[in-house]
């Protein structure tokens, strides 16, 4: 059994979404980001970068046995899982770094931008303009640069990978600045994955949890603890 300490973010629907895919038992220990739940001291002892998904797996490291095996950063999760269950990740040389090089363009590259794209356009109190503007076209370089990957080919590395798991969450559309009816190969890729029943129940996981960007943008308390100095409190 897994232990996935989780929210219903891009980097929680990455693991909920493999391991849908995988059908490895799972148990949900929901981190509740908007209470500050990720400062927890003995959550922090799993994952100290404060953030959230973290997984234990239960029946020791890649599942051969021994001591519980914790671990944190949705990347990091993503290859160990794959690793465990031979699936979403080719064995081959070639094969496996054409798909990790497309995991890290979305861990140095997707997220970190259209997380930046996401927060000025939707969370930050002030609309700085240049701010906006700066990743808002990132992300339209990033939108376009996977559109031009997929002119050829259905999925980023080839057949469908953890890749594509860890990406797709991330493509938000309008809510980042940008219409899917200008890339159309990647909102081609978009439905595809969609269309996946394992992806759908793994979107799923917590879906009821979520609370709209309004009602999160004005609760300063919520705020403080998302964006604000209770991030840097000692602990």
């Amino acid at each position: 059994m897994i232990d996935l300490y989780t929210w219903p973010t891009p980097n929680g629907h990455k693991i909920h979404i493999m391991l849908e895919e995988t059908g490895l038992a799972y148990n949900v220990i929901p981190v509740d980001i908007n209470k500050g739940d990720q400062f927890d001291p003995d959550y922090l002892k799993l994952s100290p970068n404060n953030k959230m998904p973290a997984m234990v797996d239960h029946d020791g490291l890649g599942g051969l046995g021994g001591k519980p095996y914790g671990l944190f950063e949705s990347g990091a999760i993503l290859m160990y899982l794959a690793e465990k269950t031979g699936k979403f990740m080719p064995a081959d040389p070639r094969g496996r770094y054409e798909v990790l090089q497309w995991l890290m363009f979305q861990m140095g590259g997707v997220g970190p931008m259209l997380g930046q794209a996401h927060h000025f356009r939707n969370y930050a109190p002030e609309k700085i303009e240049y701010a906006i503007n700066r990743y808002t076209n990132e992300g339209g370089r990033l939108y376009n640069v996977i559109d031009n990957r997929l002119e050829d080919r259905e999925y980023l590395a080839g057949d469908y990978s953890i890749a594509d798991m860890a990406t797709m969450p991330w493509i938000l559309g309008e809510r980042q600045g940008h219409s899917f009816d200008d890339f159309s190969n990647l909102k081609d890729w978009r439905e595809r994955l969609k269309a996946r029943p394992a992806l759908q129940k793994g979107w799923s996981v917590m879906r009821d949890e979520v609370r709209s960007v309004a009602d999160q943008t004005q609760d300063k308390e919520r705020w403080e603890i998302l964006f604000g100095s209770k991030q840097f409190e000692r602990r």
